[in-house]
């Protein structure tokens, strides 16, 4: 098999191969930042949560609207977010801390998402509303990626400064000024919807996965905040477009195709990064030695 053959040509060939080409590139550019900014602010779970509980709201859209692409992104988004809220709530006014209230709401949300589909639809169903479907993406939904994406990357860009000061040191920035909630509430927003966009093309079970994974995986090659966002993002591409390679010519699903090689790219990262990894550790010990 040459190398166009194994690269090119099922991008080339078939339609639906090149809209979740398009629909991994946009999700890849927006979970880069998204996913970093996770990390260094310790809610990696917390996303994780969120993503879960988009799930009873889509469901009784889907119930309500069948596969329609804004009933079940809005019902997705006003659950998430419903969850978001209500975990903000508890944690301010009860002493339970707010990623323990997240885990109880989202596996409250998830029995509900998955009981509404369960009952009310079949399995098939079920497992469209779980793990998406890449393949089959269409305009429509391509257009509220590109659209997701794009408008992530200009409002980040836009609170990017106290968005970093608030992960590093926000007693710092209620120091200096009161737009740490309001900084924190947009970056939640922002969550919820590339959730949502993700959700479109990888299902709630998978969607977290190529924010999250490159994420960590480029803590092990960067050091800077753009820098790490920037590594991310790549890792998030590159899980993309192999995966959706291999799910082709191994004829394997391919979500779980594109999530796995984000794990692929994680451990080899854990290994042999130029950072903190196992290798970067074994060298400095030797140097160690010698000296």
């Amino acid at each position: 098999m040459t190398l166009h053959a194994l690269l090119i040509q099922p991008f080339v060939e078939f339609g639906f191969m090149r809209r979740a080409l398009v629909a991994t590139l946009a999700l890849g550019l927006a979970c880069g930042p998204m996913g970093t900014l996770l990390v260094l602010r310790r809610m990696s779970l917390a996303g994780d949560a969120i993503a879960h509980a988009l799930l009873p709201g889509a469901a009784l859209a889907f119930v309500a609207f069948g596969f329609s692409l804004w009933a079940m992104s809005i019902g997705g988004f006003l659950a998430a977010m419903l969850v978001a809220g209500l975990a903000g709530l508890v944690a301010r006014f009860t002493p339970q801390r707010e990623d323990a209230s997240f885990a109880a709401f989202y596996l409250i949300a998830l029995a509900a998402g998955v009981m509404i589909v369960s009952t009310r639809g079949s399995s098939v169903d079920l497992m469209h509303v779980l793990f998406g479907s890449i393949l089959a993406v269409d305009d429509a939904s391509l257009l509220l990626m590109a659209g997701i994406a794009s408008l992530s990357l200009l409002v980040l860009a836009a609170i990017y400064r106290p968005l970093v000061v608030e992960c590093f040191d926000p007693g710092f920035l209620r120091s200096v000024s009161r737009t740490g909630p309001w900084v924190h509430g947009v970056f939640l927003v922002l969550l919820v919807l590339n959730l949502v966009s993700g959700f479109q093309a990888l299902g709630t079970l998978m969607a977290v996965g190529l924010m999250m994974l490159p994420a960590v995986a480029a803590r092990f090659w960067a050091s800077e905040v753009w820098s790490l966002a920037a590594v991310s993002s790549l890792f998030a591409l590159l899980s993309g477009g192999c995966g959706l390679l291999l799910s082709y010519h191994a004829n394997l699903p391919s979500g779980p195709a594109i999530v796995l090689l984000a794990g692929g790219i994680y451990a080899a990262s854990l290994l042999l990064g130029r950072r903190d990894s196992l290798l970067a550790h074994v060298l400095a010990n030797r140097s160690h030695r010698r000296a």
